[in-house]
C-alpha cells in the first residue's frame, strides 16, 4: 500500500505498538484510538462502551483493542469485561465505518485461536468451526460485532492470533523471567500443542493482510508448525541454559488460575493454511528461531 493513513485501535498494547512502529517507519500516517483526553496530535479519542467515536477520513481501520486475557484472575465481573471490551469496541467501529463517507478499504479485526476451542491433537484451520469454552464463545461474539463494516461494503479480515512469542508482554512476557530464574516448567503433562508466532511475523501478517484487496474473512496467523507446550518449555530451556525440569501438575494449576487453568491446558494445533496460500512467508517458522528474535531488541517489536 502506498502511503496511507491507518487508525489503530489497541495502540498501546503488545502488538499494536508493535504495528505503530512499523507502520510510521515506512511513512504511513497513523491515527490512534485512545480512551482519554488526546495528547498528541494523532491521537483521537473514543468511547466504545458507550458507542461513541469520529472516525476521520482513512484507508484502513485495525482494531486490537481489548481487556487483556492473562492480565488478571476470571472472576465473573473480569470475564464480562473480557468480552465486553471485544465485542463493544468493534462494533463502535464497525458501525462508524457503515457511516463514513468514503469508508475505508479494509478492516483489520482482532481474534484469536481460542475461536477452536481444545482441539486436542486434532489439527484445524480456518474451516474448522467454533469450539466450546469461554474464549470460543468470545471469539464468536467478536467477530460477529463486525457486521455493520461488512454490509456496508468494507472489506473485513478477522486475525486469529496465537501465543504471541515476545520479550516486552503477553504470555511469553511472564515466561521469560521464569526461565532466567531456573523456574521454568511445562503445564501438566506438556502434551498439549501450543500455537505461537513471533511479533515479527504478527505485525508483518497484518501489514500482508492490509496490502492485500483480495483477501477478507479469517486467518490464522500461527507460525506453520505448532508444538506440544512440553517441546516449547525444552527449547526455551535450551536457549536460555536453564534446563525446565520443574512441572505445574494440573490440579495445582486448576487451583491458582481458575477457569483460566482450562486454557493453559487446553489444546490448539491451528494451522495458517489461509496465509500461507495467500503467498505470506514466516521469517520466524521455528520456535528458537521465534525466541531468538524475542530476545533480539533489533527485531521489530521484540
Amino acid at each position: 500500500m502506498e502511503r496511507a493513513r491507518i487508525v489503530v485501535a489497541g495502540a498501546s498494547g503488545l502488538i499494536g505498538g508493535a504495528l505503530v512502529r512499523s507502520l510510521t517507519a515506512d511513512g504511513h500516517e497513523v491515527v490512534r484510538l485512545v480512551r482519554r483526553e488526546p495528547r498528541a496530535a494523532d491521537e483521537i479519542r473514543w468511547d466504545p462502551r458507550n458507542g461513541r467515536v469520529e472516525l476521520p477520513e482513512c484507508d484502513a481501520v485495525v482494531n486490537l483493542a481489548g481487556a487483556g486475557v492473562g492480565n488478571r484472575p476470571w472472576t465473573r465481573a473480569y470475564k464480562e469485561e473480557i468480552r465486553r471490551s471485544r465485542v463493544l469496541g468493534t462494533r463502535t467501529l464497525a458501525e462508524a465505518m457503515a457511516r463514513l463517507e468514503p469508508r475505508p478499504r479494509v478492516f483489520v479485526n482482532g481474534s484469536g485461536i481460542g475461536y477452536y476451542g481444545d482441539t486436542g491433537r486434532r489439527t484445524v484451520d480456518e474451516d474448522a468451526p467454533a469450539g466450546a469454552g469461554f474464549l470460543a464463545s468470545v471469539c464468536v461474539e467478536w467477530e460477529g460485532a463486525a457486521a455493520p463494516a461488512q454490509e456496508a461494503g468494507v472489506r473485513t479480515v478477522f486475525v486469529r492470533t496465537g501465543l504471541v512469542v515476545a520479550r516486552g508482554g503477553g504470555a511469553w512476557g511472564k515466561l521469560f523471567p521464569l526461565f532466567r530464574a531456573g523456574l521454568g516448567t511445562r503445564f501438566g503433562d506438556g502434551r498439549q500443542y501450543w500455537s505461537y508466532v513471533s511479533l515479527h511475523d504478527e505485525v508483518a501478517a497484518i501489514r500482508h493482510l492490509i496490502d492485500r484487496e483480495d483477501l477478507s474473512g479469517p486467518f490464522n496467523v500461527t507460525a506453520p508448525k505448532p508444538l506440544t507446550n512440553r517441546e516449547i518449555t525444552e527449547a526455551m530451556g535450551r536457549l536460555l541454559h536453564r534446563p525446565a525440569v520443574l512441572a505445574a501438575p494440573a490440579p495445582v494449576l486448576k487451583a491458582v488460575l481458575g477457569d483460566m487453568a482450562g486454557e493453559v491446558l487446553g489444546s490448539q494445533r491451528v494451522l495458517p493454511r489461509r496465509l500461507l496460500e495467500s503467498g505470506f512467508v514466516f521469517a520466524f517458522p521455528g520456535i528458537e528461531d521465534a525466541l531468538r528474535a524475542a530476545l533480539d531488541r533489533n527485531t521489530t517489536g521484540a
